[in-house]
């Protein structure tokens, strides 16, 4: 293909989700970092920096500690959702944090992590603490999930494709992954500082709210918002609709 014929974006993230001058993005990510940052430890160093990229802090975050984990189309990583909710069961059931998990579009998928729930008595729990994101379509679950990223503070994920999620201020927590391009995403993230290696998902209870007391997970939204390009979506509608983007044989 011809150089003239190859036009760097950046990634093509919803639009739903950033908004025409990134306004969508920066506030979902002023929210989230009240959310991971409670005792105000990042915000108190970085305050310069989060101003300049994000603008005034509200006084409250619009919604609860979410974190949402990944399972999958094919549910591959089912386990680890069920150890998740073991460890933090307590915590689910007080209302301390919320738990989302990503299902796709796959009944068998959605009928596995209820036969799950209900196994670990935590049933009650689905639509108020535990949310599952699944669509009777592939369109139906991805305008689902893109709304449920809004009030996420936290992505747990295999390194795939959801990696470049890390550009609306998400930080994420690193799932084992599947194949090389995942390993190469999972270079990428650390690097960035946007993402860390998920600690053993059985003791969940005891690592995460070391990393958001510390203000880790805060500084890793941040470092995701600012380094990784969130504008492919409206760079790509651009080009199309360029005269001077027209692809030449």
């Amino acid at each position: 293909m011809p150089q003239r014929n190859i036009f760097q974006t950046g990634y093509p993230l919803p639009k739903e989700n950033i908004g025409l001058q990134q306004e969508i993005a920066q506030e979902d990510t002023k929210n989230r970092l009240l959310n991971l940052d409670p005792k105000g430890r990042y915000r108190e160093l970085y305050e310069p920096l989060i101003k300049k990229y994000l603008g005034p802090l509200p006084k409250t975050s619009n919604h609860p500690l979410t974190i949402c984990f990944a399972i999958g189309g094919a549910g591959a990583q089912s386990d680890i959702a069920v150890k998740i909710v073991k460890s933090l069961k307590n915590k689910i059931k007080n209302g301390e944090i919320k738990v989302a998990f990503s299902l796709g579009a796959k009944e068998k998928v959605k009928e596995n992590i209820l036969k799950q729930l209900t196994c670990l008595k935590v049933a009650d729990q689905i639509n108020k603490n535990i949310i599952l994101i699944f669509g009777k379509s592939i369109n139906d679950y991805f305008q689902q999930f893109n709304q449920a990223l809004r009030t996420t503070d936290v992505l747990w994920t295999k390194p795939s494709e959801l990696s470049f999620y890390t550009a609306l201020g998400l930080p994420i927590i690193l799932a084992p992954t599947i194949g090389s391009q995942e390993e190469s995403n999972r270079k990428w993230l650390l690097k960035m500082g946007s993402a860390i290696p998920q600690g053993d998902p059985n003791y969940t209870h005891q690592w995460l709210p070391d990393l958001i007391e510390s203000g880790w997970l805060a500084e890793a939204a941040l470092q995701g918002f600012i380094e990784a390009e969130k504008m492919g979506t409206y760079n790509i509608e651009k080009i199309i609709q360029s005269s001077k983007g027209k692809i030449q044989n």
